[in-house]
């Protein structure tokens, strides 16, 4: 299998009769459909004045067409997800930082997103859904140039454009190139050993790299086929898992919680699976839910380390009949993996260091920001800002990220070590340590806790726990019980501003 360089070369692999996209009460769409969309949807472009490289918001609920949307509006021009949740003022900002030329959305949309568009004066067009489930068409009031031709992005051209997480005020733009996130989506192939006859359930938002690169490209990439759910809802999953019958999914570890809350009463379902895999991305996964995922689907479950400035993959844990090691995120999975001091020296295994990462799939630069690119790379290596530490065996343990590492009174806290330890209390279901400011040590330590369902414990029990584990110094001063842990819009739990949202820094 060749490896492709544009989204065009990629989407060639799939048999025209083989499936690529099948969704809930849609009929399923075959390569060759899929193929014949994308030559449709960037004649459209076109005809419409957007070629390669104009970047094309994309505001759609999670679906087939979401999906389809993607590959075939990239395959000629570069597109921008966006959150379908935002409100009007924050697409005014996206719309507006990343220089949109046109917006794509569901015919009628009500989204406020149209809003702040035409406040704008940005051109909207409309996609009206197809029988097939990811077949779609694109109508506008806009002009048309009859005489345009069709246009196919190279590998260079930019593909995709994402914001980092975080604030407005704070997110940097990260620009991927065609050539990169084709290289992500053959590293995740690659090492989930994916064939044509696999089947992907994707309940991950496709406005997140982890979607778009994981579950849709890297299956695409091995002409395979892909479930399109309208997003995670854990209570329609194993209906969902019975329907499609895939041979893997992937998700984030809150995902994976619900999911196993509601493994008792779906017995029979779990029996008649056929999944090879199940896979963890986007935040750490505990241990302790790593083994339960196992226990319960008796399949291995891999554990990935990504990043939107890697195009997703950057480390995995492998398939059997390799090791497996809980709570590390696996060994290089595409790219090379270091770890660096802070005078930009490599240091041996068995070091604490910041996390580095260069490869193919690896943005070159965040766009009109040379203070973060002067910051972020060094003698050719991204710098991730995770702090972490590569054994002899070349497994990946992150410790922490460096800007959460809690500094109390000059020790110095990684709070996903209190986090792990947390984790094994048995009444804890979910755990967020994070800091406070403090006016004698600088910053104190508080987690946030979930308690398992049926379950109770006093802010005393969780603290006699960690301190029969943990240095005096490291137990938390305070357990804050929550019904639920802020999330951000893919399901992973806020650390940083959760002290602000929860407010505690007054």
């Amino acid at each position: 299998m060749s490896e492709s360089s544009t989204i065009s070369q990629l989407l060639t692999t799939g048999r025209d009769n083989a499936i690529a996209i099948t969704a809930p009460d849609r009929a399923p769409l075959t390569y060759k459909g899929l193929r014949e969309n994308v030559v449709k949807t960037i004649s459209a472009l076109n005809r419409y004045g957007i070629e390669r490289n104009d970047r094309v918001a994309i505001v759609l609920p999670n679906g087939p067409d979401m999906a389809s949307a993607f590959v075939s509006i990239t395959a000629g021009a570069t597109t921008a997800p966006l959150n379908p949740a935002l409100l009007e003022e924050e697409f005014h900002f996206y719309l507006s930082d990343l220089g949109a030329k046109a917006l794509v959305v569901d015919k009628g949309s009500a989204s406020p997103a149209v809003s702040a568009a035409a406040d704008l004066g940005i051109p909207v067009l409309e996609i009206i859904g197809q029988e097939k489930a990811g077949s779609f068409d694109i109508i506008s009031d806009e002009d048309i140039n009859p005489d345009s031709s069709i246009g196919l992005a190279e590998a260079d051209d930019v593909a995709l454009v994402l914001h980092t997480s975080g604030t407005t005020a704070r997110a940097k733009i990260v620009p991927l190139s065609q050539r990169n996130i084709c290289a992500s989506a053959e590293n995740v192939r690659q090492t989930l050993a994916l064939t044509a006859g696999d089947k992907c359930m994707n309940i991950m938002p496709l406005f997140h790299i982890h979607g778009l690169i994981a579950t849709i490209l890297a299956t695409f990439t091995a002409g395979a086929s892909v479930f399109c759910t309208p997003g995670f809802n854990a209570l329609k999953f194993y209906s969902w898992l019975r329907e499609s019958d895939p041979s893997w999914y992937s998700a984030v570890p809150t995902m994976h919680q619900a999911i196993l809350a509601r493994a008792k009463t779906n017995r029979d379902k779990i029996t008649e699976h056929s999944l090879r895999l199940i896979r963890s991305s986007s935040a750490a996964l505990p241990a302790q839910v790593m083994q339960e995922l196992e226990r319960t689907f008796g399949v291995p479950v891999l554990e990935a380390y990504a990043m939107t400035e890697a195009s997703h993959q950057m480390t995995c844990n492998p398939l059997p009949p390799e090791k497996r090691k809980p709570g590390t995120v696996g060994i290089a999975a595409g790219p090379e993996i270091a770890v660096m001091n802070t005078e930009g020296d490599l240091l041996p295994a068995g070091s604490t260091g910041e996390v580095v990462v260069r490869g193919n799939n690896v943005t070159s630069a965040y766009e009109n920001n040379p203070a973060a690119n002067a910051e972020s790379f060094t003698n050719g290596w991204f710098r991730t800002g995770d702090q972490g530490v590569i054994d002899e065996e070349g497994y990946l343990s992150i410790t922490g990220r460096l800007k959460e590492i809690i500094n109390k009174g000059g020790e110095k806290i990684s709070p996903k070590e209190v986090d792990d330890v947390l984790m094994d209390h048995p009444a804890v279901l979910q755990v967020v340590t994070f800091a406070i400011p403090d006016k004698k040590l600088g910053e104190e330590i508080v987690a946030a806790v979930v308690l398992r369902e049926g379950t109770d414990a006093t802010d005393q029990d969780i603290r006699k726990f960690a301190s029969g584990r943990l240095a005096k110094f490291k137990v938390p001063r305070k357990i804050l019980f929550l019904d639920e842990i802020p999330k951000g819009a893919t399901g992973k739990l806020q650390r940083i501003g959760l002290a602000d949202k929860l407010g505690l820094t007054g």
